[in-house]
């Protein structure tokens, strides 16, 4: 993927990142962990439906929804104790939000490490966030598939 085609959300908040200090990265990622949405009522009553993303040291659960328009919808859990994995989460699903199904498949499996927090927090972390990306694409392949 181009520079051209990474979505626009994640290009600016990726560019966001850049444009900072370590220190002030780190600030930014407690302010997105702050923002992650909570889960719709349709799956707060079913956690059943949501997938575990074991990878993250921190209990994390997705569930993906692409819409007969094939409109990407990213559900995304995880506890307030844990905000470097939640902010990594409300990084996902903020960038990814409303994209298409070839759009959210198009965005390279490094751009974790492309946001200029590898300096900040440890590499296990980043194959969470990196492993938490997969699994969203991983669903989008098949239920758009269905």
């Amino acid at each position: 993927m181009t520079e051209q085609q990474l979505p626009t959300a994640l290009a600016e908040i990726r560019d966001d990142f850049l444009a900072l200090d370590v220190r002030e990265r780190l600030q930014l990622l407690l302010e997105f962990s702050n923002a992650l949405p909570d889960l719709p009522e349709r799956y707060r009553d079913h956690p059943d439906l949501l997938e575990r993303v074991e990878e993250c040291q921190s209990p994390v659960f997705i569930f993906v929804e692409v819409d007969a328009a094939r409109i990407v919808h990213v559900f995304v859990t995880a506890p307030k104790e844990a905000p470097t994995t939640r902010g990594f989460a409300s990084i996902l699903a903020e960038g990814l939000k409303d994209l298409t199904v070839e759009q959210v498949l198009a965005v390279p499996a490094d751009y974790p490490l492309t946001i200029g927090l590898t300096e900040a927090v440890s590499p296990l972390r980043i194959r969470g966030m990196m492993a938490l990306l997969g699994r969203i694409q991983r669903q989008v392949t098949e239920k758009s598939a269905a």
